[in-house]
């Protein structure tokens, strides 16, 4: 018997996505160039910074052949500014700008280089930022403080998306622009609920209030409001 997947891209999914993210490299070694089916790589030349996909990087990291630069807004002071933005607002501090008369979209801006903006969060912040910290944490500054801040930054955002799904039950419209990628992984569980809840919901009053029109037909009552207008019309 076939599994049946869940909707959506699951987190392990997004995280593999995520390794396609470009990031600046400054090569410990000399290394040619390489032909991939996602475009050419350059040849390094030390210490001549790079752009490289986030699973290059992370493998060259890992052989010591190269250190990762971190964007600009993974480092503590970035960070806490965007944190002290998110908990003064009760919408999600914006993405990066999009580069002009361009037609690409998260993994392939440049949203995770050494030049990226320092005061917005990319669309896979969450997940660059844990590879990061995991295979390059000796090339952050304050590493262990970086870590502290994602994590409140986690805990913040998570809490305006439940919110966001609360005011959604009082059939409103909810701002979820800036939300990341492993975040609505993540929520997607409580939201496909609560979306599917008011369907429910919905398809239960539009039948209730069929069966009363109906009803009323029955009676005659609809007749007779009919008969009542026909009349204040002949007076």
């Amino acid at each position: 018997m076939a599994s049946t997947l869940p909707p959506g891209l699951t987190p392990p999914e997004i995280a593999f996505l995520c390794e396609m993210e470009i990031v600046t490299v400054v090569p410990r070694q000399r290394l040619d160039g390489l032909k991939l089916l996602g475009g050419p790589i350059p040849p390094l030349r030390p210490p001549h910074r790079t752009p490289l996909p986030l699973w290059l990087a992370l493998l060259l990291k890992r052989q010591r052949r190269a250190n990762i630069l971190p964007p600009a807004w993974l480092n503590p002071l970035s960070l806490t500014e965007i944190l002290e933005l998110e908990t003064s607002s009760a919408s999600f501090s914006p993405p990066p700008s999009l580069p002009l008369h361009t037609s690409t979209s998260p993994p392939f801006l440049p949203s995770a280089t050494a030049d990226a903006p320092p005061d917005s969060l990319p669309y896979h912040w969450l997940e660059i930022g844990e590879m990061l910290l995991d295979a390059a944490s000796d090339d952050m500054q304050e590493p262990d403080t970086v870590r502290r801040l994602m994590r409140d930054l986690r805990e913040v955002r998570m809490a305006k998306l439940r919110e966001g799904v609360r005011v959604l039950e009082g059939s409103r419209e909810v701002k979820m622009n800036g939300v990341g990628g492993m975040e609505v992984a993540e929520g997607r569980a409580f939201i496909s609920g609560v979306v599917d809840g008011l369907r429910k919901i919905g398809a239960s009053k539009e039948m209730s209030r069929r069966e009363r029109e109906a009803e009323d037909r029955e009676n005659g009552i609809g007749r007779a409001n009919i008969d009542d207008e026909d009349d204040d019309m002949e007076e």
